[in-house]
């Protein structure tokens, strides 16, 4: 499914019925080859923005770091070491493999871990931490937790920093389809165990501002300008900055 090299649809069944760090573990080997990876164009925007507003960091960590697609940007960004952190050790396999060494570049290490209660062997030692495309996987109650740990993580001054997408108008296609998956996700996790959760509508930027907000952060947000605004003149994408004050 997506190409000759990705999932088949029983392959994707079968992961939609395990638990998320089962799932995930099978679908490891082939999980760059689908959709659900962060596409270049994102990491490139971000990376940019970054460079842009803040120059370079010390230390990075990417929290649900997958198959490690912003590793690379990461190494880039800054000049200690960088870390991924999974709960799945499928996907941490996958990261180690195709991250290797470069001359130049910071040191990888990849930690298994749930990002609900990151490792306290972490410490307060980054100075930029980004995530991408795990958030949905996180009920609204999870968040404060979430937010605390990447709080503790962080030096004083330091950035947790993720892109966030405008709503969707219901008048919009792709409103009915997040809609309709969500539906079907709350269904599925209502009589199925164990629960895989995946939903699109739970993180509205009004709402992850104020848990950010509890958990210790200053907030902004910058237009990603490279996707363009929406007809009423709002930006298409955001990046947020919450910093460690």
């Amino acid at each position: 499914m997506f190409s000759s090299h990705g999932p088949s649809v029983r392959e994707l069944a079968v992961q939609g019925l395990s638990s998320i760090e089962r799932g995930y573990d099978l679908l490891a080997p082939k999980f760059d080859h689908t959709p659900f990876r962060t596409p270049d164009r994102m990491l490139d925007a971000v990376e940019e923005t970054l460079a842009q507003q803040e120059g370079t960091f010390g230390a990075g960590l990417d929290v649900c770091c997958g198959t490690g697609a912003a590793i690379g940007m990461l190494r880039r960004l800054c000049r200690e070491r960088v870390t991924g952190v999974d709960l799945s050790a499928g996907m941490l396999a996958e990261a180690e493999r195709t991250q290797a060494p470069l001359d130049g570049t910071p040191a990888v290490d990849f930690v298994r871990g749930d990002a609900r209660a990151l490792p306290a062997a972490l410490g307060n030692s980054y100075d930029l931490a980004v995530s991408f495309g795990a958030f949905g996987h996180f009920l609204p109650s999870e968040r404060p937790a979430l937010f605390s740990g990447v709080h503790a993580a962080l030096r004083e001054g330091g950035v947790f920093a993720f892109p966030i997408g405008a709503p969707i108008p219901p008048t919009s296609p792709v409103w009915w389809a997040v809609t309709g998956f969500d539906a079907v996700m709350r269904v599925r996790n209502a009589v199925w165990r164990p629960p895989f959760v995946m939903y699109y509508r739970t993180f509205p930027l009004s709402g992850v501002r104020t848990d950010l907000r509890a958990a210790g952060f200053t907030v902004e947000t910058v237009p990603l300008e490279q996707f363009g605004r929406q007809p009423g003149g709002a930006p298409r994408w955001r990046l947020v900055l919450a910093r460690r004050s």
